[in-house]
């Protein structure tokens, strides 16, 4: 069976340490040392807001407003509710008046694999569930027999998708998946909230991390190798060691639409954008690209910061 999605952590919030904070995924929220900090989870991920420099009792109906948005957001998204916008799509092939940020964000995957010229596609679901079938039996096993393999993969491309406010269907035997952006999208969102409600100095951790303007958040990425800071900008990571399908880590959630296999070019892919939704896509459609098509995508995002780890470790900045 299908375990939800889950991406392992390569970013680490240093300045959470000097306040004592931490995940507790209860959805609870505590003051320490003037940082006031929710915990829980969105899409299945752990996530937080800190909210720096603040009185005990400030934050609390900015905390509700966003946790009250986040859900909202997850019954659009999520494919673990049965009742979701992105199931229905998923099991009917059609669905017809679709929200606004459901035509909004697949309108962005659609923008975004074009881009990346298809690195990046939403309707990577079908090899996703293929592959997770496949060594779920045995994960020690072989690698997928290519015929089998070579029939879903013609189930996929985001080409196949039709989307327009009144509408959105996929090709014959398509579904989707927006767990490589609706994460981002969901941090710009609550981020965009927090600053129409006067808010800086916050920091936004929903599966992806986004600093509000004020304060520099230092935080450290590639197994804590390289430190930057964070101040109106937003951070995404992507490393095939999150969710691993078999035994030996080869095959991963990470996985190439076009060829319609896991790959390990690199250790791991972290981008600092403006946008978290951008820094999400981004580093999922660079984890899987080329060696030699990184420069190509990456100029197409002027303004964000690509970090590269090799296999052995070693940290390349584009």
């Amino acid at each position: 069976m299908m375990q939800p999605l889950t991406r392992r952590r390569f970013l680490k919030i240093t300045a959470a340490a000097g306040a004592g904070l931490s995940l507790s995924g209860t959805g609870s929220g505590h003051t320490t040392s003037g940082h006031t900090t929710w915990s829980g989870s969105a899409l299945g991920a752990d996530a937080r807001m800190i909210f720096a420099n603040c009185r005990s009792g400030e934050a609390e109906a900015a905390i509700a407003a966003c946790r009250d948005e986040i859900a909202r957001l997850e019954r659009i998204f999520s494919l673990y509710d049965s009742i979701s916008e992105i199931t229905r799509l998923n099991h009917d092939g059609v669905i017809a008046r679709p929200s606004a940020d459901f035509t909004r964000l697949m309108r962005l995957a659609h923008w975004f694999a074009e881009q990346t010229g298809g690195a990046f596609d939403c309707t990577v679901q079908p090899l996703w569930m293929h592959l997770v079938d496949h060594f779920g039996d045995d994960p020690r096993g072989s690698a997928p027999e290519p015929r089998r393999l070579g029939e879903v993969l013609r189930t996929v491309g985001y080409r196949g998708l039709k989307i327009t406010s009144d509408e959105i269907s996929l090709p014959p035997g398509g579904s989707v998946t927006l767990n490589g952006i609706a994460q981002g999208y969901i941090t710009d969102r609550i981020a965009g909230l927090l600053e129409d409600m006067d808010w800086r100095n916050v920091l936004v951790d929903l599966g992806e991390v986004r600093a509000l303007p004020g304060r520099e958040w230092p935080v450290r990425v590639a197994g804590n190798r390289v430190r930057t800071s964070l101040s109106g900008r937003s951070m995404a990571t992507s490393a095939g060691s999150g969710t691993p399908l078999n035994a030996a880590g080869d095959w991963h959630h990470l996985i190439d639409p076009r060829a319609g296999v896991s790959r390990n070019h690199f250790k791991a892919v972290t981008v600092v954008a403006r946008h978290a939704v951008t820094a999400d896509a981004l580093s999922t459609a660079l984890a899987v690209a080329a060696p030699g098509e990184i420069s190509g995508i990456a100029e197409k995002f002027p303004g964000a910061a690509v970090y590269l780890q090799s296999q052995d470790g070693q940290i390349r900045q584009t």
